[in-house]
């Protein structure tokens, strides 16, 4: 007999509907990890996130691409937190934890947005010839900048010089996949400017993961954090204070407008996002 799953779809990173990241959301204890895969594929969003009782946090916390499970996203977990709000499971100024692939993630809600942890980042500078991964994005090599780092989550940020290279990226997909299937040191891709829209931002970010069946993200709440915690190391963020909530950009290339706030404390090298959510969609899947 046919069950039914309630599904919110829920734009991330914004308070205006289609903008943002849309991930799908779903509260249930009983389903496999083949229905989550299934389902994922059949919402066909950057992610679809699964939660479900836990007696280890709050919840269980799941993401899975249209192709695979990943480690970490943070645009579906602000919506899940969105999700659990609209459904009373959390309150206002509170804080819950999460049971992820990544270990315990704390998270919560304010009385201006949501929030979360990002786990432990760490960066390495990486040397070597990148003429063909540049070719694959259409950088002119001029443009980038020259030191390039990668996470211990592999990715990949590459800086470049101001807002109108970002934007005019001709990226081959086919070549781009095929160049990060190629090697080990990295899987997605960050493409970054600190030439802003808007003054008080600080980034402008682009985010490209082909191999988990996403070729751009419209918002990248894993990358933004990382990247503001990236530009502190390297001395790039005037008079950065600890705790103060930064503005990163994304989205707007793809008519998805989507502003990340990104905190970190050095003394107790704490990373967050933070950020607005609204649901545009409630309904049922029949499986």
């Amino acid at each position: 007999m046919p069950k039914l799953i309630e599904i919110f779809q829920i734009d991330a990173f914004t308070s205006e509907p289609f903008s943002g990241n849309p991930a799908a959301v779903v509260l249930d204890d009983f389903l496999k990890e083949s229905e989550m895969k299934r389902i994922a594929a059949e919402m066909n969003l950057s992610e679809t996130a699964f939660l479900s009782s836990s007696d280890k946090a709050d919840f269980n916390l799941r993401w899975f691409t249209p192709k695979m499970e990943d480690n970490l996203c943070g645009h579906a977990t602000i919506a899940s937190l969105h999700f659990l709000f609209e459904k009373n499971l959390i309150k206002e100024n509170s804080e819950i934890t999460f049971n992820t692939k990544s270990g315990i993630i704390h998270a919560g809600k304010s009385a201006n947005h949501y929030w979360m942890q990002i786990p432990e980042t760490r960066f390495n500078k990486i040397t070597k010839d990148f003429n063909e991964l540049f070719f694959a994005l259409g950088l002119s090599t001029s443009k980038v900048n020259k030191d390039i780092f990668v996470s211990n989550r592999k990715y990949l940020f590459i800086g470049v010089d101001n807002l109108q290279t970002l934007f005019n990226l001709e990226i081959d997909f086919v070549r781009l996949s095929k160049i990060i299937s190629s090697q080990n040191d990295y899987t997605d891709i960050a493409v970054y400017s600190m030439e802003t829209l808007e003054a008080d931002s600080v980034a402008h970010l682009r985010f490209f993961a082909p191999a988990e069946g996403i070729l751009e993200d419209p918002v990248t709440g894993s990358a933004a954090g990382p990247l503001l915690m990236l530009l502190y190391q390297r001395n790039l963020i005037n008079n950065f204070s600890d705790n103060r909530i930064y503005k990163l950009e994304q989205g707007d290339i793809l008519n998805r407008k989507g502003r990340v706030g990104v905190s970190y404390n050095q003394k107790n090298n704490i990373l967050k996002i933070h950020g607005n959510a609204v649901t545009i969609l409630k309904g049922n899947l029949i499986i």
